[in-house]
């Protein structure tokens, strides 16, 4: 039984990796973080030999992070996408018997053009009979629970409609993004409609957990936004690029050198996991997050983002700050 409300890391791509994920772990304080997700896996993906080599990383968890894991009671739960019940069923079989997550959520909100033209994620909405057949078949593969995460909507708000169709398979729980589709990332989230399909959830299946998602830039204003929309739960995303410390309860300003120190704890933590085998410039979009607040920040950051390697950014660093320990 999870706390709530239930505060929940997002599923991110080229994101939330088992190292940013163990970074997380490493300075969340138990009461403000109980649930990660990996990154987003396609299942068509995963039963083909040549693309699953390409993506599997993508639901690694190392030996590190599973300890956090267990150290601060946080579940773990595979993001899984698709639009084919087979493929669910032989790729959560795989998950649950050979991988230690504690539970499934199938993605039925990404909203990128070129995956909804297929059918997938937010396609879903549009079709709820495969979006209900998908998510029976996964129910039937294993022990794991299975969840969904989802939007209010397609190209127009669908709440009410689509929710009462996703409650008729009885999910572990439903996450809802404030936004329909169409609307991408533009403009506010509208957690008036997540608190709608909460009341329908109420009336339908009281004991199912329903989530909000969407601009959620921390703790407080999490469990502020659950208590204003009855809601049992916030899933937290692009808010960690504000604050890599929102999983904290005591929240305040932070200075250079502990900006400066959580850089480089991430830089060694992805070189240790990946060992070159995940593009280091993924790293760059970090670095734009810890270089800022402090004199001097915009020139570091522009040296940073050219970066190719973990002992290129141990010399500029220490360039920086000759004290730290590098």
């Amino acid at each position: 039984m999870i706390d709530r409300p239930i505060i929940a890391l997002a599923p991110m791509e080229d994101v939330t990796d088992t190292a940013l994920r163990e970074l997380l772990l490493n300075i969340a304080d138990p009461t403000a973080l109980h649930v990660v997700m990996t990154e987003f896996v396609s299942t068509d993906g995963l039963v083909h030999q040549k693309a699953r080599k390409r993506i599997v990383h993508r639901l690694r968890v190392t030996d590190e992070e599973r300890q956090l894991l267990k150290e601060k009671n946080v579940k773990i739960v595979a993001q899984i996408w698709g639009n084919t019940p087979e493929n669910y069923t032989q790729v959560i079989r795989e998950i649950a018997n050979e991988m230690e997550f504690d539970g499934i959520d199938i993605n039925m909100g990404c909203p990128v053009p070129k995956v909804v033209r297929r059918g997938c994620c937010s396609g879903l909405i549009g079709n709820p009979t495969l979006a209900k057949e998908i998510i029976q078949a996964a129910q039937q593969a294993s022990h794991l629970p299975v969840s969904v995460k989802t939007r209010i909507g397609l190209k127009s708000i669908a709440t009410e409609e689509w929710t009462a169709h996703l409650l008729e398979t009885r999910p572990a729980a439903l996450t809802f993004h404030g936004r329909t589709q169409k609307q991408m990332s533009v403009g506010p989230a509208n957690w008036n409609e997540i608190a709608k399909a909460a009341r329908l959830r109420d009336q339908i299946a009281p004991n199912i957990p329903v989530i909000g998602n969407g601009d959620v830039k921390s703790i407080r204003e999490a469990r502020e936004k659950c208590s204003q929309h009855q809601l049992d739960g916030a899933m937290i995303g692009r808010g960690i690029f504000d604050n890599p410390w929102l999983f904290m309860e005591e929240q305040r300003e932070r200075t250079q050198a502990e900006k400066l120190e959580m850089l480089w704890t991430h830089t060694q933590l992805f070189d240790r996991v990946w060992q070159g085998s995940k593009n280091f410039h993924i790293l760059r979009r970090y670095y734009s997050i810890y270089c800022k607040g402090f004199p001097g920040c915009a020139e570091l950051r522009a040296k940073l983002v050219q970066t190719e390697s973990i002992s290129h950014v141990a010399q500029i660093i220490k360039k920086i700050n000759p004290a730290m320990d590098i």
